[in-house]
């Protein structure tokens, strides 16, 4: 077998899947190394919605009151294990730093270019690639029961006005006559029509599907050991399933980006965040539409054939398993709002990592320590939104093209890396 390739992809995620589909589609040769299944992390169990109206990153002025306040919480929307990290440390330091005014805009500015693009290319591949995975051009609702935190975000809805993203204000009346699923007592809400949303565990199976029927390889059960380095670049990459290499070598391990950029001397400022769903088969009075049950954080997404309650963000580091917790937490927080919410045991329950990277803006380009390298990780919770966008980035940098986006806001080099 010829272990080396035109372009290395480690990790087989739906980011390393998009990569490898648009470098096919520029004719370059790609071989994915994947420890698991493809798409079979946190590109499997989360809530399947493209949103561009997700603009606005977490760093707004004022989050780090809320977040202190619910440190000592478990079942918080927001919360951080108190035992004492360093690396945690340092990141929400550096996190803390960019809640202003000033980094709160710029990085919604490059959010909503890169999430607005994608959410194109997204529909397109769908249709082009005839992806079976639930494609719905659906919009979101964020739904509020609190007067008061209903007119507070009112300013969100100018602010997503302002980047070109649609957003209706309704009342609680118009958002109960649109959702019926909703329980009286709704005090308003913002539909984001140019939303959409997928099943996110069979887009990634769809996404692996077409990457080997167009020549790409996949290669399962290879988990990466190590790096042969010599002068400047990754001669090659030393796996279970042995050495493989490649003239590029992208970085796509999504949460594990951090730990495996230990052995190429590169310290990603990047922290796992947990994320929990449950979902159930197909509910006859599920929602219409995908929605944000905004003063719990709970998303729930509704297919033809499944139903699911998602979100939450965890940061304890790289620990394993289920939180009973937090997991009831989703389930109280829709009953607050739905009218129904199964009783029946649930056909999953999950738990993800997210890549969250300090500034939220995904690390996307050429690293300046290794000359073959380029990162494609630190997508957070919209790995599947960026996808595409992303794929399509790392096609043009790799074939010498100039990106459709400006690659600048995403480039490693922002943090010497």
């Amino acid at each position: 077998m010829d272990r080396h390739s035109d372009v290395l992809i480690l990790g087989g995620g739906v980011i390393g899947l998009a990569c490898a589909l648009y470098l096919r589609q520029a004719g370059v040769g790609v071989r994915i190394l994947e420890q698991g299944m493809p798409a079979g992390a946190a590109s499997h169990g989360n809530c399947g919605t493209l949103t561009p109206s997700h603009a606005p990153p977490l760093s707004a002025p004022g989050t780090i009151g809320r977040a202190l306040g619910w440190m000592l919480k478990r079942d918080a929307p927001l919360y951080v294990n108190p035992r004492p990290d360093v690396e945690r440390l340092r990141w929400l330091l550096g996190f803390a730093r960019r809640c202003n005014p000033r980094d709160f805009a710029a990085t919604a500015v490059a959010r909503a270019a890169i999430l607005q693009r994608s959410r194109r290319l997204i529909e397109a591949l769908v249709h082009a690639q005839d992806l079976e995975c639930g494609f719905a051009p659906s919009g979101t609702l964020i739904v509020f029961r609190d007067r008061r935190a209903f007119e507070r975000e009112r300013a969100h809805a100018d602010a997503l006005r302002r980047l070109q993203i649609a957003v209706e204000v309704l009342d609680g009346p118009a958002a109960e006559a649109l959702e019926p699923a909703l329980a009286p007592g709704v005090a308003g809400a913002f539909r984001h029509p140019g939303d959409a949303c997928l099943r996110p565990d069979r887009y990634g199976a769809e996404l692996a599907r077409r990457v080997t029927e167009q020549g790409g390889e996949i290669e399962r059960g290879a988990h990466i050991e190590g790096f042969r380095l010599a002068a400047g670049r990754i001669a090659a990459v030393a796996t279970s399933s042995g050495e493989f290499s490649g003239d590029r070598v992208v970085l796509a391990l999504g949460a594990w980006s951090p730990l495996t950029a230990r052995a190429l001397d590169l310290r990603l400022p990047m922290q796992p965040g947990k994320g929990y769903s449950i979902t159930w088969p197909a509910q006859a009075a599920a929602p219409r539409m995908p929605l944000v049950l905004n003063e719990r954080s709970v998303c729930v997404t509704a297919w033809g054939d499944g139903f699911r309650l998602g979100s939450t963000m965890e940061f304890s580091g790289y620990v394993e398993g289920l939180n009973r917790v937090r997991l009831d937490a989703l389930t109280r927080g829709a009953r607050a709002y739905l009218r129904h919410v199964p009783q029946t045991p649930p056909q999953e329950e999950w738990w993800g990592w997210r890549p969250m990277c300090v500034d939220e803006l995904p690390l996307i380009g050429p690293s300046t320590r290794w000359s073959n390298l380029l990162l494609a990780t630190g997508h957070g919770m919209l790995g599947v939104s960026m996808s595409a966008a992303t794929g399509e980035m790392v096609a043009a940098l790799c074939t010498g093209n100039v990106p459709q986006l400006d690659p600048r806001p995403y480039a490693p080099a922002r943090f010497g890396l």
